[in-house]
């Protein structure tokens, strides 16, 4: 794949990337050389874009730090939101039906797995739809948990653009592969974390066709876009771009997904690229 710094020498038009182990160090911050890189970025005419499997409620704090509100794939694909009207301008979503059939498939598979699912309203926050809601006993893979516990019929009642299987304790690559095997046309597995959590997608979804849906009516290709990633969620856009980095702490799928790997989330791996073109 030509990347943008081959071939014909021009800036990129457009830049992803993905937000934790990547974008932000490893207490959660955008270091001062990464957000001026970014700032760069934007003031020379290019399109910067956030690509996270983080929810839209997620996404402020990153805003708050970058200074300005850049468009956000979120959910691993699933979402787009735009953080400056905090508007969710497109979801996809699993059905209630097949909601069921991979709590069916998880629960045999996988005994002793917590569910939980993620669903989104018109805003970042809809107070009319209790966005991530959980199983009874569900143990949050990340600190600071903020989901509703509910009934297992209640979980799988409505619409939901990820289904997350947790097992404490377990690894991701160990439960991804064994859902692999039982799990087909009902959704696409992926994880960001290798602490014993497993996200199903609505088929087809992955950041790599969220950031596509952002590019299409900006007239912009897949060769004139750079993406950064360190996660297996983080594969479909490192192969999908013209240039995909991976980060020098990334997961070995995505390493071996992208064209070329830079240093890692805190030796400011994403401004070390984006340096080549501004600043």
């Amino acid at each position: 794949m030509t990347s943008p710094e081959q071939g014909s020498g021009r800036k990129p038009a457009l830049i992803a990337t993905d937000v934790d182990g990547t974008l932000l160090d490893d207490d959660e911050n955008v270091s001062p050389r990464t957000r001026a890189a970014v700032r760069a970025v934007v003031d020379g005419g290019a399109t910067f874009v956030l690509a996270t499997g983080r929810p839209p409620r997620w996404v402020r704090p990153i805003v708050d730090q970058l200074g300005f509100a850049p468009m956000a794939v979120c959910a691993n694909g699933a979402v787009i939101y735009d953080p400056s009207t905090d508007r969710i301008v497109s979801a996809r979503s699993l059905s209630a039906d097949v909601l069921g059939e991979l709590a069916e498939i998880a629960t045999r598979v996988i005994p002793g797995a917590g569910l939980a699912v993620e669903r989104v309203g018109r805003s970042a926050h809809d107070a009319a739809t209790p966005q991530f809601v959980s199983s009874p006993g569900y143990e949050h893979a990340w600190l600071n948990p903020d989901n509703t516990e509910v009934s297992i019929q209640d979980l799988l009642s409505a619409p939901a653009i990820k289904l997350l299987i947790r097992k404490a304790g377990a690894t991701s690559a160990d439960m991804a592969a064994e859902l692999a095997k039982h799990i087909g046309l009902e959704g696409d597995i992926t994880y960001s974390t290798n602490n014993g959590l497993v996200e199903i997608m609505p088929l087809g979804v992955s950041k790599a066709t969220g950031i596509e849906e952002l590019t299409r009516p900006l007239g912009v290709a897949a060769t004139e876009v750079v993406t950064f990633g360190d996660m297996p969620n983080d594969v479909p856009m490192l192969s999908w771009a013209g240039l995909g980095v991976a980060m020098g702490n990334a997961h070995p799928d995505a390493l071996a997904a992208a064209d070329e790997v830079t240093a890692t989330n805190v030796k400011d791996g994403v401004a070390r690229v984006l340096e080549r073109w501004w600043l």
